[in-house]
């Protein structure tokens, strides 16, 4: 039981780091079945819009539900055309669209791991570049071989006893490992050196980032546990009240501009103590009966420094 327990809490300190791992192994499975079972080349004029269709609309799909799982997605847009006038101040605007980027980097991980695996499977490659009306790709693959070679090319993939045909898909399928190669390549590269840009310019050290980080966490369990209690509390006075016909007890529940202060994107300052809204807010609100008087903050704060991006709950919903 002990080291279950120690389990558990290895994997609720690391669920984000766990969840964009799980994205790809998900994503590999997923390819897998499909080009195995569902994916068929046409092996005709077909065979160039199929393969594409076949490589590109999974991955902007899976694009499409990562920005759908994300909290912060919802987080941004909630409200946001609410309040037109700060919306399309240039500071606002520049705020949203860092806000987004940040979102779209996570949300490109199942996507590109999609292209990724699907290039280095290659049937996808395979099939698009058979298909293929570019006369010069055409006349590189078949150099040297028949004459019959360019106009039968698309009809490779099918036909297991064409002429030089292992030949050509094997070029094809290296070609396409190649690609996929280089594109997981790229995108490690382009991590690290973001991740290392976004830690350089950090605002704090990297003990105070590794306790902002155990804070945030902690404080996101707290307020989704405590939360759910508080909403069981008050429909269980509503659907009391409402059965026993009296007039209910009274339960005090926060009033919407207190939401509205706490579901901001938290813009850290370097002179600033607090660690997320709702630690700001306790401590600047000095009347929570009446919390139109806490502290303002501006409102063109919408984005934190990239190192500070899991303050924002930028992990998926997993």
């Amino acid at each position: 039981m002990d080291k279950f327990k120690v389990v558990m809490n290895l994997v609720q300190k690391r669920q984000t780091t766990l969840g964009l791992g799980l994205i790809p192994l998900l994503t590999a499975g997923a390819e897998h079945v499909f080009s195995t079972f569902a994916f068929k080349c046409p092996c005709s004029e077909w065979s160039f819009l199929y393969g594409t269709v076949s490589l590109l609309v999974p991955a902007a799909a899976l694009l499409i539900l990562g920005y759908m799982l994300s909290n912060k997605t919802w987080k941004l847009f909630t409200g946001l055309c609410l309040n037109k006038s700060k919306l399309f101040r240039f500071k606002s605007m520049c705020g949203c669209l860092c806000v987004f980027l940040q979102i779209t980097m996570t949300a490109m991980v199942a996507p590109v791991s999609w292209i990724a695996i699907a290039l280095l499977n290659g049937v996808y490659f395979e099939c698009i570049i058979t298909g293929s009306n570019v006369t010069h790709l055409k006349s590189y693959l078949c150099h040297g071989r028949s004459d019959s070679c360019q106009t039968e090319l698309h009809k490779l993939p099918c036909d297991k006893t064409a002429a030089d045909r292992d030949a050509i898909l094997t070029t094809i399928r290296a070609q396409s490992q190649v690609v996929g190669w280089l594109v997981i390549a790229s995108i490690m590269l382009s991590s690290l050196l973001l991740t290392c840009v976004a830690r350089c310019h950090s605002p704090v050290s990297y003990l105070q980032l590794k306790f902002w980080k155990a804070y945030s966490q902690k404080e996101s369990n707290f307020f989704d546990s405590y939360a759910t209690e508080h909403a069981k509390k008050l429909a269980e006075r509503n659907i009391k009240s409402f059965f026993e016909m009296r007039t209910p007890e009274s339960q005090a529940t926060p009033p919407r501009y207190a939401w509205e202060k706490i579901s901001r994107f938290y813009k850290f300052g370097t002179m600033d103590k607090y660690y997320s809204t709702v630690h700001k807010y306790v401590e600047t609100c000095k009347n929570p009966e009446n919390p139109i008087r806490v502290l303002s903050t501006k409102s063109g704060d919408i984005s934190n420094p990239a190192a500070l991006d899991f303050v924002n709950e930028g992990t998926m919903m997993l």
